[in-house]
C-alpha cells in the first residue's frame, strides 16, 4: 500500500464559527441548495453525525461514502475518511480528510486540511490529478464563503 499526504490552506474573511458550522455540521442542508447541479443530497446512513458515524453524498453522477473520524465543535475540526463511492478505485482503497479552521487576526479564518490517500499496491496519482481534486475541494469552500458573505446574518 501507497500513502500520499499534501496540505493545504486557505485564508477566508469569514469567522472559523460560521464557515465551520455552515461547510461542516449543516453541510446536509446546504452543500445541496448551493450546489444543486452538482449534489443532489447528503444522508446520514449510520449513526447521529458525530464519531463513527457514516454519511452519503449523493452526486449527479454516482455518489460518496464516507466516515466521520471526529468532530469538535470548539476547536473547529472535522476529520473524515472516504470509503466508498467516487473516488474510490481498485487503485485507491480510502482518503482521510483532516480539517482545521483557525482565527486569523482580521477576524476571517485560516483552514487547513491534511489530505491522506491510500493507494493499493505502487500505484502512483499524477499530479493533475492531484490538483484537479484541490481545486474542487477550494470551489465548495468558495461557494460556502460566497453565501456567507452574501448572508451576514447566517451562522451567527
Amino acid at each position: 500500500m501507497g500513502v500520499l499526504t499534501y496540505t493545504d490552506e486557505h485564508t477566508s474573511p469569514v469567522a472559523p464559527a460560521r464557515i465551520f458550522k455552515a461547510s461542516i455540521l449543516d453541510s446536509h442542508i446546504l452543500m445541496p441548495k448551493l450546489l444543486t447541479d452538482a449534489i443532489k443530497s447528503i444522508e446520514l446512513i449510520k449513526g447521529d453525525g458525530g464519531a463513527g458515524s457514516i454519511k452519503q453524498i449523493n452526486f449527479a453522477g454516482g455518489f460518496a461514502k464516507y466516515q466521520i473520524d471526529e468532530v469538535d465543535e470548539k476547536t473547529f475540526t472535522y476529520k473524515y475518511t472516504l470509503i466508498e463511492g467516487n473516488g474510490i478505485s481498485d487503485k485507491i482503497e480510502k482518503v482521510s480528510y483532516d480539517i482545521k479552521f483557525e482565527g486569523s487576526p482580521d477576524g476571517g479564518s485560516i483552514s487547513k486540511m491534511t489530505t491522506t490517500i491510500y493507494t493499493h499496491g505502487d500505484f502512483e496519482i499524477k499530479e493533475e490529478e492531484l490538483k484537479a481534486g484541490k481545486e474542487k475541494v477550494l470551489g465548495l469552500y468558495k461557494v460556502v464563503e460566497a453565501y456567507l458573505l452574501k448572508n451576514p446574518d447566517a451562522y451567527v
